[in-house]
């Protein structure tokens, strides 16, 4: 059984997606940073989506020739599934779509490393609600926003989790790792 496994930017105040660029504040060096961003994606062999996230992300990425971090190389070859009713043609090989959680539940049960999620809020909460999520990456930022769409929505309910790791970086970033039980 493969892990699924949600990594998130986020502030300290839980945001993951808000109108500003609050993850591009970062000082000091990052290259600690980028190292275990590599790690993670040796370890996975599948990128996982929902469909905004998805057309944003193929809008951008294929067309990045001068990134020296190793993300467009990664996304431009690692198989790519985005969970989506209405999209026909992914025009981002290699890309599966599939049609909804239970897809994704046996995409779970095939052989394979790690399945990640990033960005697709809609989606992780979904998954977070079928209970198929078993790890959480949170790169969190030191800022806090205020507002914006939170990794855990309100009214969630008790979620328990196990920590794994933490570890701080030079940016001021601190990568935790929690375990769902």
């Amino acid at each position: 059984m493969r892990d699924l496994i949600v990594t998130q930017n986020i502030t300290l105040d839980g945001v993951v997606e808000a109108s500003d660029d609050w993850f591009q504040v970062l000082d000091g060096d990052t290259g600690d940073l980028l190292e275990v961003t590599r790690q993670h994606s040796a370890a996975a062999d599948a990128f996982l989506t929902g469909r905004q996230t998805f057309e944003a992300m193929r809008g951008y990425w294929p067309q990045q020739t001068d990134d020296r971090t190793g993300v467009t190389e990664y996304l431009n070859t690692v198989q790519k599934y985005v969970v989506s009713t209405t999209l026909q043609d992914p025009a981002w090989e290699p890309t599966t779509v599939l049609r909804g959680l239970d897809e994704v539940a046996a995409l779970k049960e095939s052989p394979g490393k790690d399945i990640v999620v990033t960005g697709s809020i809609e989606l992780v909460h979904q998954l977070e609600a079928a209970g198929l999520v078993d790890e959480y990456r949170l790169f969190v930022y030191p800022v806090v926003v205020g507002q914006g769409r939170k990794l855990f929505p309100d009214g969630q309910g008790l979620l328990r989790l196990q920590l794994v790791e933490a570890r701080p970086f030079d940016s001021g970033v601190v990568l935790t790792r929690y375990r769902a039980k």
